[in-house]
């Protein structure tokens, strides 16, 4: 529950460019996720594992602005460590806001695919997401993967 409890007030301190006070929750969240067990067991009023807090410090570096923080946060995380489709889509989405922003639309393409097959209501109906998708099918129309994100996600626009 303490690491869960950290979690949240973290990534609102990045968006609200508390940036020392969202490092700190988010370094004291993964203290106490070390000694969590690997996937959060079923039925605990708040299922968080160390995969969870780390999907958080994702969220807390890219808010902040720090691109390859998240990437570096996010780059051994897996969708089968998280047991929702929407934490799994979340992990791509996330993962790919950062890729997009190091401008790698691959890897960009990649996550939301991701995330797409894992929870399409997360890709398509998220504005800021959208957009994303719309940017890469308009600068980078022939990477791997883009016309067929393109399509999915306009398709039932």
């Amino acid at each position: 529950m303490y690491a869960q409890m950290l979690c949240t007030p973290a990534y609102s301190a990045a968006r609200g460019e508390q940036r020392a006070e969202a490092l700190a929750m988010t370094e004291e969240a993964r203290r106490a996720a070390r000694r969590l067990p690997p996937i959060a067991p079923s039925g605990p009023l708040f299922p968080i594992s160390p995969a969870a807090v780390d999907l958080q410090a994702v969220g807390v570096h890219w808010a902040l602005g720090d691109a390859g923080a998240a990437l570096e946060a996010g780059k051994d995380l897996r969708p089968a460590q998280f047991p929702t489709a929407e934490r799994k889509a979340r992990l791509g989405t996330d993962m790919a806001r950062a890729w997009w922003a190091w401008q790698r639309p691959e890897q960009t393409a990649r996550a939301l695919l991701g995330a797409y097959r894992a929870s399409p209501g997360e890709v398509r109906d998220r504005p800021v997401i959208r957009r994303i998708v719309s940017e890469l099918a308009e600068q980078h129309p022939h990477t791997t993967g883009v016309r067929e994100l393109h399509t999915a996600v306009t398709r039932v626009s």
